[in-house]
């Protein structure tokens, strides 16, 4: 029997994917690292050095690869993380943006290049009202955020 057909993310790392994909499987819950493969002698890396990660965060599967200096990650790509409370995305936010460059409308780029948004479902909820105003101002509110701030998103809701 064929096997089941998966899609997974391929993160483009510099000779920084083990310690990318360690930090993020020590901060976020039901992460795990699936699988460790390392360079042979006649790929022209040190032998042993981490090629390639297969890892899970809450579910979703990535693929961590020491591919060089070749490319780099830019904001073009970027993970959504939902949360349901202010205090979630200070959490995510803060470690995130440590050594990394915070950006805006809740959006960083963390230490190793990767770039992150940061979002409650609540924004996500107002910018779907039914309310065209409400939405607009949800969005106007978000715009001028670096970090998103769930009281204020509501606040902007309300009017």
């Amino acid at each position: 029997m064929p096997q089941r057909i998966s899609v997974s993310t391929c993160l483009w790392f510099d000779g920084q994917a083990e310690a990318a994909v360690n930090f993020y499987c020590a901060l976020f819950p039901d992460a795990r690292i699936v699988r460790v493969n390392h360079n042979r002698d006649e790929d022209g890396r040190p032998k042993d050095s981490v090629l390639v990660i297969a890892f899970e965060l809450m579910g979703q599967r990535y693929t961590a690869l020491n591919g060089g200096p070749s490319y780099k990650l830019t904001e073009a790509v970027s993970i959504e993380v939902h949360c349901d409370t202010q205090a979630e995305i200070d959490h995510y936010w803060s470690a995130l943006a440590d050594g990394g460059k915070e950006l805006r409308c809740g959006w960083l780029t963390d230490r190793f290049g990767l770039t992150w948004q940061i979002l409650p479902r609540v924004l996500l909820q107002r910018l779907s009202s039914d309310d065209p105003a409400q939405a607009l101002r949800v969005l106007r509110a978000m715009m001028a955020m670096v970090k998103l701030d769930i009281a204020a998103l509501e606040a902007a809701a309300k009017g």
